[in-house]
């Protein structure tokens, strides 16, 4: 078990212990519809339809309804998945007036046509013009994201370039910690707040080039949000050990999710860099001391997603443990 700051615990301890966010089931259902959004989507879609068609007496006026989940659908996953949405939509909607009627007449005639063509249309329209624009969206914020990774990359090496050792810890604290969140199911802006946490987490939120570059960048910006989350978390990682050195079990804390994935990641690539006192720990003894922490010093669920990921990667690096995994294959 690791117990001081140097085995991955980093940030100064402070003399009072703060009582930190504990997760809720909020977030966990966040995560669950994050992970299986399309799968709940045709779900609504069906069960939406069955309601419409055995409780509401003038179905036609209800078809309009279907406009709210293709536009989230479009907003939330894109053009594709939007449009095929619809065109699902379309075809259930179809199938149940030939069958039955959506007006108690089966069968479909000019009447019908002359109403289910246009909206069919409008809304297959609807779900491709709201995709386009979402990933037009997407598109624009990820080059602003690619820049301010770029800026704070670049103050997180001015910071680690003091220590020959540590050169590139924070960035890949930061790498590590975004794949143990999503492995663990977390979402994209919970996997980019932990990626600046992880850049920022041997700066601090108080470090005054920190706070210069916050204080000439306009207070409405998208990504100056994120990166006022991510300097929460950082802050609250910054008392994780003060709750670890009580005796708590980090599995029973009221840490978040963020916190306990920070902790694990960098004291995993902490092992891995050598220092004065110690040489640089091997990949899976670093991961085996990171195991013997885990529950008390370290949380389970994200020690196991760890375990995971190291194993996947020295079959990567192992040229015989590779060949083996194939023939088991």
């Amino acid at each position: 078990m690791i117990a001081d700051p140097d085995a991955g615990l980093s940030g100064a301890v402070r003399p009072s212990l703060r009582q930190m966010p504990e997760p809720s089931a909020i977030e966990g259902v966040k995560r669950f519809v994050n992970l299986h959004f399309e799968r709940l989507l045709v779900v609504l879609l069906v069960a939406s339809l069955l309601l419409i068609h055995n409780f509401i007496e003038h179905k036609f006026a209800f078809l309009s309804f279907y406009y709210l989940p293709i536009i989230t659908a479009g907003f939330l996953v894109g053009r594709r998945m939007a449009v095929w949405a619809a065109v699902l939509v379309v075809l259930l909607v179809t199938f149940v007036q030939a069958m039955q009627g959506l007006n108690g007449h089966p069968g479909i005639h000019a009447e019908e046509l002359a109403t289910l063509v246009p909206w069919g249309g409008f809304l297959i329209l609807t779900g491709y013009a709201v995709g386009v624009l979402a990933e037009q969206r997407k598109a624009r914020t990820e080059d602003v994201r690619a820049t301010y990774l770029t800026m704070l990359e670049l103050l997180t090496l001015h910071v680690d370039s003091a220590d020959r050792m540590r050169r590139g810890h924070s960035y890949r604290v930061g790498e590590r910690a975004v794949s143990i969140a999503r492995l663990i199911g977390l979402t994209e802006a919970q996997q980019e707040d932990l990626r600046v946490a992880g850049l920022l987490h041997e700066i601090g939120p108080s470090d005054p080039r920190l706070v210069r570059v916050m204080a000439e960048t306009p207070s409405r910006d998208a990504h100056m949000s994120s990166m006022r989350s991510a300097l929460r978390l950082v802050e609250e990682y910054s008392h994780y050990h003060e709750v670890v050195s009580t005796g708590t079990r980090v599995d029973d804390a009221r840490i978040s999710l963020g916190a306990k994935i920070l902790a694990v990641a960098d004291a995993y690539e902490t092992l891995q860099t050598p220092t004065q006192t110690r040489q640089a720990f091997a990949p899976w003894t670093a991961l085996d001391e990171i195991q013997r922490g885990a529950g008390t010093t370290f949380a389970t669920e994200v020690v196991e997603a760890l375990r995971r990921i190291a194993s996947v990667e020295r079959i990567e690096l192992d040229p015989e443990q590779r060949r083996a995994a194939m023939k088991m294959a």
